[in-house]
C-alpha cells in the first residue's frame, strides 16, 4: 500500500476506503461471489437456449406444403410452412433453421424463398410430436426437385 498520511489514511486510496473494516470486505466479498454466480447462471441458460435438443435427430421426416413466412433473422431462421395432412385439414409447421451466418455458408440467403413457393422439407421433427422441427438449408427442395440452396465451393 502506499505510505501513510497525517489522517491515518494511505496515500492513494480514495477518502472513505481506507478504513474498511474486516466484515465489510467479506461483504464486499460475498456481493461479488453472489454477483458472479448470477452471471454464470444466466450464461447456462442462454446456452440452453440455442440447443436443438428437442429435436428427434434420430427420425427424419418429410414435410411438403407451401411457404407461408421465411424469417431470415438471429439468432435462427424460421420457415413457416403451411402443410395438408391426410385428413384434408392443413397445419402450419413452424422450421427452425440456423443463425442466418450459417445458413449463407449453405447457399440460402433472404431471397431464397417466398410465400407460396412449394417445397417439400426433410426435418428434424419436435419429440412432443406437434407440428414443427429443425431443418438444414441442403434439406429444403422445391416442388420440382430442384435444391432452394446449394453450399457454397
Amino acid at each position: 500500500m502506499g505510505r501513510p498520511c497525517q489522517n491515518g489514511r494511505s496515500a492513494g486510496i480514495p477518502r472513505g476506503l481506507g478504513m474498511i473494516k474486516g466484515k465489510e470486505i467479506m461483504r464486499l466479498q460475498s456481493t461479488a461471489v453472489l454477483v458472479g454466480l448470477a452471471l454464470a447462471a444466466a450464461t447456462g441458460a442462454a446456452l440452453a437456449h440455442h440447443s436443438f435438443a428437442m429435436f428427434d435427430a434420430e427420425h427424419p421426416i418429410e414435410v411438403s406444403g407451401t411457404v407461408k413466412e421465411f424469417r431470415f433473422v438471429s439468432p435462427h431462421t424460421i420457415l413457416i410452412v403451411t402443410v395438408k395432412g391426410d385428413d384434408g385439414v392443413e397445419k402450419e409447421w413452424i422450421l427452425e433453421g440456423g443463425a442466418p451466418g450459417l445458413q449463407v455458408r449453405e447457399g440460402l440467403t433472404s431471397k431464397s424463398l417466398k410465400p407460396g413457393d412449394e417445397v417439400t422439407v426433410t426435418i428434424n421433427p419436435l419429440h412432443s410430436g406437434a407440428e414443427g422441427g429443425s431443418y438444414q438449408p441442403t434439406q429444403v427442395k422445391f416442388k420440382d426437385g430442384r435444391l432452394v440452396a446449394a453450399p457454397k465451393q
